[in-house]
């Protein structure tokens, strides 16, 4: 039997590589197309000696009986096939013509993954979209998700590749992949404009999220230049500065979660920029952002009741003022990450409590100015608390522990590693807590 055409897994997923995922499973890529697949068919074996005795009678020979799998109607054997990985369903398609045409049925090509530091990912991408290109000349019209994290082989030439075939990109993940500039980003996010979700992490190049210049030209006044991208994830992009940020900020004003984590040179300026134009903004992460300080939260204060998760952490000029900001403005906080900013006290903490009174999750670890004063108030204000982490905090002790335990009930994690607490106090949480997982460093609490 003679398939043409079939993109064979041993070149689409060679199995020494770590595979490729259509949605649910893992997979591997390709290098390249084979031009055809054969099926080996064997001869059959002769058949028995007749047995000639009058007293021996011969038993009919029983019918080949249809297989199992064939008598499953297309719908099923589609959604079965929805939960195999790319490889598997590359090899499906060689064992049949109809398994053929229900392996590379479109809505089981909603999602491409792939992964793997060697993979050549840039060619894999050019062999899937061709194939899938084939009931509609050029483009993927089914083709929404494109993962292909850790794909350091990744350049701008695969990028070009998705831009312009799959204007249904609904999600692009690239994190890792440092070889892609700002060009390719440039006209993915000008060619797909239904992009939702795009993750950028690890790409040092690219300094700036916009349109192309041809696609600014052809958009109407009417229309503007907007960018519809809602999360964006632009963690390690260390060259990432302010002016970067305005460019951001004013093409993609409908951003609810944004991540830009060490992202060293941005500053208190480049927050005021985003503030100003995304003024939906749910989710914001500054971690390890050293030059932000409490002008910078004193900016991101004006999202107000919109801004339910915050990270600070590691920001070392933010002190009890910013603190303050967040705490007077921001009432619906749910999360707020402030590890490591060390001028955070027991003030700070007790102005954030008794404002986020629905607090679930609250990081104050490597705070040595906090103490049992501010978990006390801490504990009598927000009972929704879930997660604390007081790592390093060195003024903690168990009485703290002790007031928080009695308080939260629905305290699921604590971690007070390297602080100065008492077995009895630890047994005293995990008796009023009990589907609490406490991380700790005390040998004798286990």
């Amino acid at each position: 039997m003679r398939t043409l055409s079939t993109p064979s897994p041993a070149l689409i997923c060679p199995p020494t590589l770590p595979g490729f995922q259509n949605g649910r499973g893992s997979s591997t890529s390709s290098s390249s197309v084979t031009g055809e697949t054969v099926a080996m068919v064997h001869s059959p074996p002769p058949p028995p000696p007749r047995l000639t005795h009058p007293l021996i009678r011969l038993a009919a020979r029983p019918q080949k009986e249809q297989a199992s799998t064939d008598r499953l109607p297309d719908h099923c054997m589609v959604h079965v096939f929805s939960f195999l990985p790319t490889n598997q369903l590359c090899r499906c398609a060689r064992v049949c013509r109809r398994w053929y045409n229900l392996a590379w049925d479109p809505r089981l090509w909603r999602t491409i993954r792939l992964t793997g530091e060697t993979v050549h990912v840039d060619r894999a991408l050019k062999v899937l979209t061709r194939r899938l290109c084939q009931d509609t000349p050029n483009v993927c019209l089914m083709l929404e998700t494109v993962i292909v994290s850790g794909c350091r082989r990744l350049t701008d030439r695969g990028l070009y590749t998705i831009a312009q075939c799959c204007p249904e990109l609904r999600r692009l993940e690239v994190s890792g992949c440092y070889n892609i500039s700002n060009e390719a980003v440039f006209d993915v996010v000008s060619l797909c404009p239904n992009l939702e979700h795009l993750d950028v992490s690890g790409c040092s190049k690219v300094t700036c999220i916009s349109l192309t210049r041809e696609a600014s030209i052809k958009l109407s006044p009417l229309h503007g230049k907007q960018i519809s991208i809602r999360y964006l994830d632009m963690t390690d992009c260390f060259v990432l500065e302010d002016e970067g940020l305005h460019t951001i900020a004013a093409h993609c004003t409908q951003l609810t979660h944004l991540y830009l984590r060490r992202c060293v040179r941005l500053t208190d300026e480049g927050l005021r920029y985003l503030v100003i134009y995304c003024t939906s903004i749910k989710e914001l992460s500054v971690s390890d952002c050293r030059f932000v300080s409490d002008f910078g939260l004193r900016e991101i204060a004006k999202l107000e009741s919109r801004l339910r998760y915050l990270s600070i952490a590691h920001c070392g000029r933010v002190t009890d003022v910013g603190i303050r900001y967040i705490a007077k403005y921001c009432s619906k906080l749910r999360y707020l990450n402030a590890r490591g900013c060390e001028g955070i006290t027991d003030h700070g903490v007790e102005y954030l409590a008794k404002n986020c009174a629905k607090l679930k999750s609250l990081d104050i670890g490597k705070c040595p100015l906090v103490s049992d004063t501010g978990l006390e108030c801490l504990a009598l204000n927000c009972f929704n608390l879930k997660r604390l982490s007081l790592k390093s905090c060195e003024s903690i002790t168990g009485q703290g522990l002790q007031i928080v335990a009695a308080n939260c009930f629905d305290l699921q994690m604590l971690n007070v590693q390297d602080c100065e607490v008492s077995v009895e106090a630890l047994r005293f949480v995990k008796r009023h807590c009990k589907r609490c997982v406490i991380e700790h460093t005390n040998p004798a609490f286990f």
